[in-house]
């Protein structure tokens, strides 16, 4: 399996584009998979750097219906004309950030037919499973930090039943693929137990004071509870990685655009 990050908030190399978004390659025994496509077309353009024919892509998925993973598919419609986009079925509803801007996606973009909406776990074979894990508790606490949808044409905070993830299993190690972990990256390693996880852990609107500190330190103490690897960066935030890289050590890692992981 390898895996490369197309875009992030921080790029690895002055040749690489970076941006607010996310965006992986990946590579499994028998797809090339596109996940998430940042907010422009910079995963593009980090591809064509990168010697990556995104045209060859047979599956793209999309985590959530938030701009800075969406906003690139027009631009990876026009140059691959047949791979399917996974996503959960209330991914276009519209939804807010705190200071009252669409985050949403564009409604436009159904017209492309190319979606298949998803609900709860869908298994996409070879090793290849969605999982929202809508169903499922939440044990920990998770901050929406002033996100929101709607509901009867009212904001509420949003539950993020529009976000899935996708596990790898591939050998004897499970992969978990998570763009923003909004339901809290605490619950999502409760539910699905993977040896890595790749994603942003959205704490970027955690404040290094006093509380803060300790919302991390506490996040820090639960995932070193698993043997899993931990490669990071976007949402996580840089100020918010390096205090968790201080508690966490060899466990956690910053995986910045142009960088591939193999395994």
């Amino acid at each position: 399996m390898r895996v490369t990050m197309l875009v992030d908030n921080i790029a690895a190399d002055a040749g690489m584009r970076a941006e607010h978004g996310l965006s992986l390659y990946i590579e499994t025994a028998g797809h090339r998979i596109l996940f998430d496509t940042g907010q422009s077309d910079a995963f593009l353009r980090n591809a064509e750097a990168l010697d990556i024919d995104l045209a060859t892509v047979d599956m793209a998925i999309i985590s959530h219906g938030h701009y800075d993973h969406t906003r690139g598919l027009p631009h990876f419609f026009a140059l691959n004309d047949h791979a399917p986009v996974y996503l959960q079925r209330r991914a276009f509803e519209r939804h807010g950030a705190s200071d009252g801007r669409n985050i949403g996606m564009e409604p436009a973009l159904l017209e492309s037919g190319r979606f298949i909406f998803t609900d709860d776990d869908l298994s996409l074979g070879e090793g290849l499973t969605l999982c929202t894990c809508n169903s499922k508790a939440r044990p920990f606490d998770s901050n929406s930090n002033g996100l929101f949808m709607f509901h009867d044409g009212q904001p509420v905070q949003d539950d993020f039943e529009h976000e899935q993830y996708l596990c790898i299993d591939e050998g004897n190690r499970r992969v978990v693929i998570s763009g923003c972990s909004h339901k809290g990256i605490l619950n999502i390693m409760h539910w699905l137990h993977p040896d890595v996880l790749i994603g942003g852990f959205h704490f970027m609107g955690v404040e290094l004071s006093e509380s803060g500190k300790d919302i991390l330190d506490r996040a820090a103490e639960e995932l070193t509870t698993y043997k899993t690897d931990y490669y990071t960066g976007h949402c996580t935030g840089k100020k918010q990685f390096d205090w968790l890289k201080s508690r966490m050590g060899e466990r956690l890692h910053y995986f910045a655009g142009g960088m591939t992981l193999e395994f």
